[in-house]
């Protein structure tokens, strides 16, 4: 995982403030903005792991999510 610039964290905060994420009612897995983009409550314990392996592991924590879920598709499908 890389570490976020001064630059891309203002951008961020920058694009943030401008457009506020939309509470979707029927979407129960999280917020969805006006872009599409969802974004997923996760519990303590859930988070607590996924910060600390992308620590661990230097990966972003999609890309630990990603690998989790691809390892369980392929666990099912064997």
């Amino acid at each position: 995982m890389t570490d976020m610039t001064d630059e891309e964290a203002e951008a961020l905060d920058e694009y943030f403030t401008r457009n506020l994420p939309k509470i979707d009612p029927s979407n129960k897995g999280g917020v969805t903005t006006r872009s599409g983009f969802r974004m997923v409550a996760l519990d303590r314990v859930s988070e607590d792991y996924l910060l600390t392996m992308a620590l661990a592991t230097r990966k972003s924590p999609t890309e630990i999510i990603s690998e989790l879920i691809r390892k369980q598709i392929a666990d099912k499908s064997a």
